[in-house]
Parts: structure tokens; sequence; C-alpha cells
């Protein structure tokens, strides 16, 4: 029977940084010896990419839109991200539940609460091994940003609804402090990495 693998997240608000390094921490861990998968949320199945069109595009009351995160997050849950762990791979995913705490709990104002209701009903135990939370100051997410092509409806939010969502995120990095780490993204990608480089080690050796 294979070991159970690891499950590692990368959260952020948008434009901070996150997705910059998720191939490379997938590449890094196959380097290793490891077998990775690597995918994200919402998507990550062909249901939930179709529902991620639609959350990232189409306007949507706040309580459809978290419904549909989670249902989302329900299939990935059983077609990917399970099975990867049960055969001993490793799950490199770009968002998962703490992204509804921070954009939908926070960001509009849902509140926690609600969103740990459906975190129960789902999956409780399973939670990510460790989670990267990238961090920078939101005018230099909302630069970084403009850069970018066609923004989806989030990207479109007002500074506002950013500094709620970032201010979730921190909230939920100080109740889950063996878990989550932060990761200050506005320095160079080379000094980034050698933080993820030195505590993705550390991690393997815990394995």
């Amino acid at each position: 029977m294979n070991p159970r693998g690891r499950f590692i997240t990368l959260e952020g608000v948008d434009g901070a940084g996150k997705s910059t390094h998720a191939a490379w921490l997938a590449d890094t861990l196959r380097a290793w010896g490891y077998t990775v998968v690597a995918t994200r949320e919402p998507g990550g199945t062909p249901l939930g990419e179709t529902l991620r069109g639609l959350v990232l595009s189409e306007s949507m009351s706040l309580d459809t839109e978290t419904l549909l995160m989670f249902a989302a997050r329900c299939e990935h849950l059983a077609q990917v991200i399970e099975p990867a762990l049960a055969r001993g791979d490793w799950v490199v995913c770009d968002r998962y539940t703490d992204a509804t705490y921070a954009y939908q709990g926070g960001g509009r104002q849902l509140g926690a609460e609600r969103v740990a209701v459906l975190e129960q009903w789902m999956r409780p135990a399973l939670q990510p091994d460790r989670t990267w939370l990238f961090d920078v100051p939101l005018e230099l997410a909302r630069a970084r940003l403009a850069d970018a092509r066609q923004p989806d409806r989030f990207e479109r939010e007002a500074a506002e609804f950013f500094e709620r969502t970032r201010a979730a995120y921190h909230a939920r990095a100080a109740a889950h402090p063996g878990r989550i780490r932060i990761v200050d993204s506005s320095r160079p990608v080379e000094q980034v990495r050698a933080q993820l480089h030195a505590e993705l080690r550390a991690l393997t050796e815990t394995a």
C-alpha cells in the first residue's frame, strides 16, 4: 500500500504572484523524484472548468457563487485530489478552501461561519499539509493586474473588496499558523523561490 501523498495549496489575492510559482513548485518536486498532480480551483476537472467559466464571467447571487465554488470543489476532490493522494502522489493546487473564506467570506462579506458550514458538509478532515499565502501590498497587486489579460469579474472589483479579501486571508493564517506560511511576494522571484525551496525541502523530510 502506498503512503498517502502530500497536499500543497497556494493562496493570495489576484496579482499576488502565486501562479508564477505553482508550476515551479511542481517541477521542483518532480526533479526530486515525486509524482506530482498540478491543478487549480475553481476547476481541475471538466465539470469544474465549466463552473469556473460561469463563476468568473456571469453575474449571480453570492449564495449561488459560493455554492458553485463548493460544487466544483466536491468534484475536484472526488475525481482528482483524493485519488492522487491515495496513490501516494503529491498535489499542488492553485487555490483551495481558504480562497472561499477569503473571497466570498471576506471580500463579498458572506462571513466565515457560512463558508464553514459548507466546508463541514464536504470533506472537513481533508486539509492541505502546507499552504503558502502569497502576500503583497494591494497597490502592487493591482498594478500587476493592470498589465494582465482582460480581467475577470473578480479582478474588476474595487480596492475595498481586495482589502477585505486580504484581511480574511491574514485571519486564516493567524488561525492556522502550523499550516499556512506567509510569503512576501513583493520580493524578487529568486528570493521568493529560495524561501519556498527551503520550506518545501523541510516538508519532504517529514513525508
